[in-house]
């Protein structure tokens, strides 16, 4: 790649990075500093993830991010959560790899009201935190699990595949809130950056040796049904649970990656190799969508770009 264009996704991931965000409904729209780049970031309001409740390293802004995130989250109404911090609680001390290829640790703690590491979780969907981390184009997702230290600290081996500027999000229930948040953080992982495949719209995508047909549409500040049926050579497969449900399915605002992150419904009655979702989207415009499912024992995931209207 040349030297004009590696500039121009440099600067665009920048851009996403520090870029204003305004989630509403169930979507996050991430503030949390770079692990890997100092700088600070400051954005609007959000909600926990999951629609049933569950919603080089940096400093989180503690002290910052608790009065600024309940300001927002007390003028926002129904609106819960913001980026980085979020109702006293804060992402902080991002480690990770800052090289492409390079194999080490992504860690993290969250701090809580009183300023302490947070060592506390409820159980969600079988975990105590579920790890997104996306690339700020939309490429490279992937769902993980870390493991929590006496300490507090989060832990995950960690190799980044690409080059890029990338956004986690800490999707978790500290036991003293009882409620779900997702707290957010970004990270620039250094090298050329190459363009990735992403979602071309249509109604079908790859998982694996697996294919995945999406039906239904989001509509704009109403719920909307989406279903998705996986079969191989034509023929449906078996869908195994994956932790505790039938699959999972991330939502992506694009452009300023707003999170949502929503379940099946549980419909009586389902096709073989069929997961259906509720979700509700606050605004027109598209939408990266990220589907995970397990068959023998291997989870796949397939990737989805739908507008909204």
């Amino acid at each position: 790649m040349n030297a004009p264009v590696r500039l121009g996704l440099y600067a665009g991931a920048l851009a996403l990075v520090f870029g204003a965000s305004f989630g509403v409904a169930a979507l996050v729209a991430p503030d949390a500093p770079s692990s890997a780049a100092s700088e600070s970031e400051s954005h609007d309001e959000s909600t926990a993830g999951h629609d049933d409740s569950h919603g080089g390293a940096a400093d989180g802004g503690a002290a910052e991010g608790g009065a600024a995130a309940d300001s927002a989250a007390e003028s926002a109404g129904a609106v819960t959560g913001v980026t980085g911090s979020d109702r006293g609680y804060t992402l902080t001390d991002i480690q990770a790899p800052t090289a492409a290829r390079d194999a080490g640790t992504l860690s993290f703690v969250i701090i809580g009201p009183d300023g302490e590491p947070v060592t506390d979780y409820d159980v969600a969907h079988e975990k105590e935190l579920h790890l997104i981390a996306v690339r700020t184009d939309g490429a490279e997702f992937r769902h993980e699990h870390p493991t929590i230290g006496a300490d507090g600290r989060w832990t995950i081996p960690w190799t980044w595949d690409a080059a890029g500027g990338y956004r986690l999000y800490a999707d978790t229930t500290p036991s003293a809130l009882g409620d779900g948040l997702v707290l957010t953080g970004s990270v620039l992982v250094e090298g050329a950056v190459a363009a990735s495949a992403l979602p071309d719209g249509g109604l079908t995508a790859d998982a694996g040796p697996y294919e995945v047909r999406m039906t239904g549409d989001l509509a704009a500040g109403s719920a909307s049904t989406l279903s998705f049926a996986v079969a191989r050579d034509g023929e449906p497969v078996e869908l195994e649970p994956y932790l505790g449900a039938a699959g999972h399915l991330v939502a992506l605002r694009e452009g300023d990656l707003a999170y949502l992150h929503v379940h099946p419904e549980h419909v009586d009655g389902h096709a073989p190799g069929t997961v259906s979702f509720r979700a509700e989207v606050p605004s027109a415009g598209a939408y990266l969508l990220y589907l995970d499912v397990q068959i023998d024992g291997e989870v796949h995931t397939a990737a989805f770009r739908v507008g909204a209207s």
